[in-house]
């Protein structure tokens, strides 16, 4: 999801191999309380109407990250393909994709990508630093004449196999899971392409927003309109819902927030024309949740450092809220992350529009049984 797995250097055309894939708290007065009803709902539907606040059996649970670095097979398959080969051939995502259904039967399938895949299909491929980790954009973008050699143009056209890979998931998932698409927001993917790796300062897109504002914008039209066509196409290609992480939201001051992201956030939602429900993560929420509900998201994805049932409280009744565990509970005990986990459950017990899901996402050190030990909770809660 985000470049945690950063590609290698994708300069000039790429030609992937195809491969045989074998599918196998205390409540105001005006909160809407569930009724207490029989289980009736499939996984995809307990997931698409809990992102519409509309009243289930039991929250919905998925993981950001649930696909790839942590699960077995994951490494397994890591171990004969490059991460590259994993995103850009359908067959291999639909791979990676499916394993963690199979293993915990979440309630959303997550499409397995990355978020560096929009600004390498504008031009700007990126690469595995060899001293040190993290990535580094083969350019960082800090002139007019960078922003101009951004292709928005055909970037689509470079981003067909995530078309192809959700076509492929889709009908494995059999009608029973959701599936959930995804982008990086305007935002957290200038700041990559500014800063042009993932070390450093990493103040040089601030200092354009600030000190070069045209230049900004500029920037940000592009990207936004690539982001924008990019859901559109997961959506007609099988994306029933798509999430938007604003993961480096978090960097801006709240009276800043709103100029330097959430407008463009904003715009992308209101093109998306409410065809699927929306979830936007973004860090340090709590001083601008106004500005976040203004994106029009229909549920917000918050980070562990804020009570879930205090951003909840502060939120009209039609938004949803997502998460919030520590992720760093998974590398601890099952007995912990079951403790915690009910907490969390009991905190927001009664609400409508609760998706049970990590503060970040699943970190590689991250044990399969406490995995399975949140999972259970979440499916035996009542």
């Amino acid at each position: 999801m985000e470049p945690e797995y950063p590609l290698p250097d994708v300069s000039g055309s790429v030609q992937t191999p195809r491969f045989n894939l074998v599918i196998t708290a205390n409540q105001p007065d005006n909160a809407e309380l569930l009724p207490k009803q029989a289980s009736s709902f499939s996984s995809r539907e307990r997931f698409l109407a809990a992102c519409r606040c509309q009243s289930v059996d039991r929250p919905p649970v998925w993981l950001m990250r649930q696909a790839g670095r942590s699960l077995p097979e994951y490494r397994a398959l890591k171990e004969k393909h490059t991460f590259l080969e994993l995103v850009r051939t359908p067959e291999l995502a639909t791979e990676v994709t499916l394993q963690p259904i199979r293993r915990f039967g979440f309630d959303a399938a997550v499409l397995f990508s990355d978020i560096l895949v929009v600004p390498e299909a504008m031009g700007q491929p990126y690469h595995f630093k060899e001293q040190g980790g993290g990535i580094e954009m083969e350019f960082a973008v800090s002139s007019a004449e960078d922003i101009h050699r951004l292709d928005h143009d055909h970037a689509i056209e470079r981003l067909q196999y995530v078309a192809e890979a959700l076509a492929l998931i889709k009908p494995a998932l059999d009608g029973k899971t959701a599936l959930l698409g995804f982008a990086g927001s305007p935002w957290t993917l200038a700041r990559y392409m500014v800063e042009g790796s993932s070390s450093g300062k990493q103040d040089r897109a601030k200092e354009l927003f600030y000190s070069e504002p045209k230049l900004f914008a500029a920037l940000m039209e592009k990207i936004t309109t690539v982001v924008t066509a990019f859901l559109k196409l997961q959506i007609t290609s099988g994306a029933e819902a798509i999430q938007i992480f604003d993961s480096n939201g978090d960097i801006l001051a709240d009276n800043a927030y709103e100029a330097a992201s959430g407008r463009w956030i904003r715009e992308i939602i209101t093109a998306l024309g409410n065809q699927v429900p929306v979830i936007l993560f973004s860090k340090g929420v709590p001083g601008r949740i106004d500005a976040l509900v203004s994106t029009g998201a229909n549920v917000l994805s918050i980070d562990w450092a804020t009570p879930l049932a205090q951003i909840r409280s502060q939120l009209p009744p039609h938004v949803g809220v997502q998460g919030n565990l520590d992720p760093f509970l998974l590398t601890t005990t099952p007995e912990i992350v079951t403790s915690e986990t009910k907490r969390i459950l009991r905190e927001m017990k009664g609400w409508r529009g609760h998706v049970f899901n990590l503060g970040h996402g699943v970190p590689p050190n991250a044990k399969i049984e406490c995995i399975q030990a949140l999972v259970e909770t979440v499916r035996s809660f009542a």
